[in-house]
């Protein structure tokens, strides 16, 4: 092999270690995994939804503005399945539950010689207002998780009106009603979700071609 040919063959694979040298690099540089992880977009999404997107709360239906006109005898009739463990009157004992003798707008653990569990103030409401009356007659252990009191709670808006109203009468001087502010922040506070219809439902699919 002559001196002249050996020289191409050296200089061929010259440039081919070259050229893939060059290859290596800049295909390291456009796709390397750690400037793509250095150089992406993070975006923070809230646990469970959108970006941005605030937790919803269930609350119970407002019924302040139903305390005023509110039947106090059938909110009587309606604690006959509480008597089993609370007593109503004036010093009366504690049972499973404490007395409720003067509830309303008074402290939560208002029944001297009652163990509570701490769950009712756990949400940091000290006092028995109507509004707190009205979340926790609907659920009670949503209310107050890990309360002691076994009870479903109450459905109907009227009746926990009913059962607040008569709840109110059992006092010297009963707690003044709701007050308009108490009201309309009740009001304000409960925002349901509209039940979606037929017609919403179509109204929400895409179009063709979209």
């Amino acid at each position: 092999m002559g001196g002249m040919e050996f020289n191409k063959i050296f200089a061929a694979l010259l440039v081919a270690g070259i050229v893939a040298s060059l290859s290596g690099f800049i295909s390291k540089k456009l796709v390397h995994p750690e400037e793509l992880e250095e150089n992406a977009f993070h975006v923070e999404v809230a646990e469970g939804g959108a970006a941005g997107a605030a937790p919803k709360i269930q609350l119970p239906e407002p019924v302040l503005h139903l305390v005023a006109a509110a039947d106090i005898a059938r909110g009587e009739k309606l604690a006959k399945a509480c008597a089993a463990c609370h007593s109503f009157e004036k010093g009366g004992p504690n049972g499973v539950g404490p007395y409720l003798w003067n509830t309303v707008n008074k402290p939560k653990h208002h029944a001297s010689g009652f163990s509570y569990s701490g769950a009712l103030t756990a949400n940091g409401v000290a006092n028995w207002t109507y509004q707190s009356l009205n979340y926790f007659l609907w659920k009670p252990k949503k209310y107050a998780p890990g309360t002691k009191m076994n009870y479903l709670g109450i459905k109907k808006p009227e009746d926990r009106a009913a059962m607040i109203a008569w709840l109110r009468t059992l006092a010297d001087s009963p707690a003044p009603l709701p007050s308009a502010a108490e009201i309309a922040t009740e009001k304000a506070e409960f925002a349901p979700e509209p039940e979606e219809t037929a017609e919403t439902a179509a109204a929400e699919e895409p179009a063709a071609g979209e």
